[in-house]
């Protein structure tokens, strides 16, 4: 949009650009834009920026796992993530569906519903799905959802012999096999 407005702003006498400044902004890219502008977001928005390196003392001890790391692992090692079913906003409460899947065989699926996103609700989800696969669930591997990374999830998996890994942050490829899922079942079927 930038080449229609521009113009438009010179014209009506709202923006006075020098030629390399104007050079300059019909060739800026969308995400320098973004990365120029996220401070001005936050600020308009009424929010204070999160520190850079911000990580919980639960979030340090448990391992990163990578899309490359994972091998061949044995069934019972399965990906996990949350899906807001909240529509166009993430204001309020909404239900949420927690997507277990199981690594080895991709297709071990196991989908359970929480009406908040709470680390006791996770924990009675997790006790469930080592009732409903069909092997004990040896390994779990979760994003850095606050839901996930906290110390009543993580106790309760170190003391069910649960190894608990998590995902890099914003990198999807990471839990590949429960995100198919997330896609293909839950947002098809519940929305």
């Amino acid at each position: 949009m930038i080449p229609f407005l521009l113009p438009a702003l010179e014209r009506h006498g709202r923006l006075k650009l020098s030629a390399d400044e104007r050079s300059k902004v019909l060739k800026v890219s969308a995400a320098t834009i973004d990365r120029l502008l996220s401070d001005v977001r936050i600020a308009a928005a009424g929010r204070r920026r999160r520190r850079a390196g911000f990580s919980s003392a639960v979030r340090r001890q448990v391992p990163v796992r990578t899309f490359n790391d994972g091998g061949s692992p044995p069934p019972g090692y399965c990906e996990a993530d949350l899906v807001a079913h909240g529509g166009m906003s993430v204001s309020g409460a909404f239900i949420q569906t927690l997507t277990m899947v199981d690594v080895a065989t991709g297709g071990g699926t196991e989908c359970f519903p929480l009406v908040v996103r709470e680390a006791a609700l996770v924990v009675e989800a997790l006790e469930r799905a080592q009732n409903l696969f069909s092997w004990p669930v040896c390994g779990l591997d979760f994003d850095n959802d606050s839901a996930f990374m906290n110390d009543t999830v993580v106790s309760w998996c170190r003391s069910h012999d649960v190894e608990v890994t998590r995902s890099r942050a914003y990198k999807k490829n990471d839990q590949a096999f429960v995100e198919q899922k997330n896609g293909a079942i839950v947002r098809r079927l519940v929305g």
